[in-house]
C-alpha cells in the first residue's frame, strides 16, 4: 500500500470514529429521554425505542472496538458483525412478549409529548448518519461499519414507527397503535438480525 493510500485509509478511519462517537453521543441522550418518556406514559413503543438506542449505543461501541483491532484479521471482525445480530433479536423478544401483553390486557399508554419530540428529531437524525457510515465502511471495506449503518437506518424505522404509534394514541386515542408499533419493531429487529447471521454464513 502506498503512502498516499495509507493516508486516505487513516481519514477514513478517522471519520468512521468521529461517526460512531457521534452516534454514542446522540443514543446516549436519546436512551435517557425516550425510556424515561416511556415508563412515565407506560408506552412500550417508545420503551422499545429507548431500548434500541441503547443496542444502538452498544454497537456504535462494538464498531470503534472493530476498528481498533482492524488488521488483527476477519475473526475479529466476524465476532462485531454477530454480537450487532444478536442485540437485534434481544430487542425482538423483548417488544413480542410486551407487546402482547399489553394487547391482550388491553393495556392503555399515557400521552407524551417528550417521546414524540425525541423520535421525531431521530428519524431526521438517523438517515443521515446511516448513509455516512454505510459510505465510509464501503469505502473501507469494513463490514461491521456497514452492518452498523443498517443499524442506525433501523432506528430511522423504530422512530417513524414509534411516531405513529405514540402519536395515534396521542390524538385519537387508539390505545392499540402503541403495542402494535411495538410488534412492527420487533419484527423488523428479528429481519435485520437474520440479515447481519446470513451476511457472515455467506461470507464465511
Amino acid at each position: 500500500m502506498s503512502t498516499t493510500e495509507a493516508a486516505g485509509r487513516d481519514r477514513l478511519r478517522r471519520r468512521g470514529y468521529a461517526l460512531e462517537y457521534a452516534s454514542m453521543a446522540w443514543m446516549t441522550a436519546e436512551a435517557a429521554v425516550a425510556v424515561t418518556a416511556g415508563i412515565l406514559a407506560s408506552s412500550i413503543a417508545l420503551t422499545g425505542f429507548g431500548l434500541d438506542s441503547v443496542i444502538e449505543l452498544f454497537a456504535a461501541t462494538i464498531v470503534v472496538w472493530q476498528l481498533r483491532g482492524q488488521d488483527r484479521g476477519q475473526e475479529r471482525e466476524s465476532r462485531a458483525v454477530r454480537l450487532i445480530g444478536v442485540t437485534f433479536f434481544a430487542l425482538a423478544l423483548y417488544l413480542a412478549a410486551e407487546g402482547i401483553r399489553d394487547l391482550a390486557t388491553h393495556a392503555r399508554p399515557g400521552q407524551s409529548t417528550t417521546g414524540l419530540a425525541v423520535a421525531g428529531a431521530a428519524l431526521l437524525v438517523m438517515p443521515a448518519l446511516a448513509i455516512a457510515k454505510r459510505r465510509t465502511g464501503r469505502a473501507l471495506g469494513n463490514r461491521t461499519l456497514i452492518a452498523d449503518s443498517a443499524e442506525t437506518a433501523f432506528c430511522a424505522f423504530t422512530s417513524a414507527a414509534t411516531l405513529a404509534g405514540v402519536g395515534l394514541n396521542t390524538w385519537l386515542g387508539w390505545w392499540w397503535a402503541d403495542p402494535a408499533a411495538a410488534l412492527i419493531i420487533a419484527a423488523l429487529a428479528v429481519k435485520e438480525g437474520l440479515e447481519a447471521w446470513e451476511h457472515e454464513a455467506g461470507d464465511d
